[in-house]
């Protein structure tokens, strides 16, 4: 387990030069952060983490031999644990959606000042999502779409769950930590996670984002 000394370790998978030595630049600036390697492509990124396992990477979407997308899954195959930023030039709310499904941890445009970017870095680090108005719209719409669907199509089944799934379903939502949740129910940060990854069964969603939209969708939170 990372030491609280211990800086968060960082990757930057960027085909521009000067973008990547910006990023790089204003991070060094933070005790907290280190940048330890960059990539200019997917292929370089998967190839890197097979010996190097960061705590969070910033990924483009649009890379040359290799994409952020395509590299995506990839990577979270290799280092589940692993943190992804995305990073990119367009606000598409489908693409935003999909690659938050695919395993994302926020969703930033490559305009973001280094104070937006470290707070990113920070937040997914430690609460494992970083939400902003980007991925808040993408996923709002996302849900907006989904009500629209004929009712068989939103539910094939009723979902029941007891009282303890409801409220660690809802401090998720509050984006409390796996750690700040144990404390809160009185149980082990490691019977949170069994009881999160039998949410993510019984509602079908297959990501902590899906959990989020799934909770909105079902009034268990109201939307924000």
């Amino acid at each position: 387990m990372k030491q609280d000394s211990e800086p968060i370790q960082v990757i930057i998978a960027d085909d521009h030069v000067l973008y990547r030595a910006g990023v790089k630049t204003a991070l060094s600036a933070k005790k907290d952060i280190r940048v330890i390697a960059e990539a200019d492509n997917g292929m370089h990124l998967l190839n890197l983490v097979k010996t190097i396992k960061p705590d969070v990477i910033l990924l483009d979407i649009q890379m040359p031999i290799m994409d952020g997308v395509t590299a995506l899954p990839e990577i979270k195959k290799l280092c589940p644990q692993t943190k992804i930023i995305m990073l990119t030039m367009m606000d598409d709310h489908s693409m935003i959606t999909k690659l938050m499904e695919l395993g994302a941890n926020s969703y930033l445009s490559k305009t973001s000042d280094s104070e937006i970017i470290y707070e990113a870095i920070k937040t997914c680090f430690e609460q494992e999502y970083y939400f902003n108005s980007l991925t808040n719209n993408a996923l709002l719409s996302n849900l907006k779409q989904r009500n629209a669907a004929p009712p068989q199509q939103l539910m094939p089944q009723e979902v029941h769950l007891n009282d303890k799934e409801t409220t660690i379903l809802r401090l998720m939502c509050e984006e409390k930590s796996t750690k700040e949740i144990a404390d809160m129910v009185d149980l082990s940060p490691r019977t949170v996670e069994a009881i999160r990854d039998k949410l993510k069964v019984k509602t079908g969603a297959k990501s902590t984002a899906g959990l989020i939209m799934y909770a909105v969708k079902n009034k268990i939170i109201e939307e924000m």
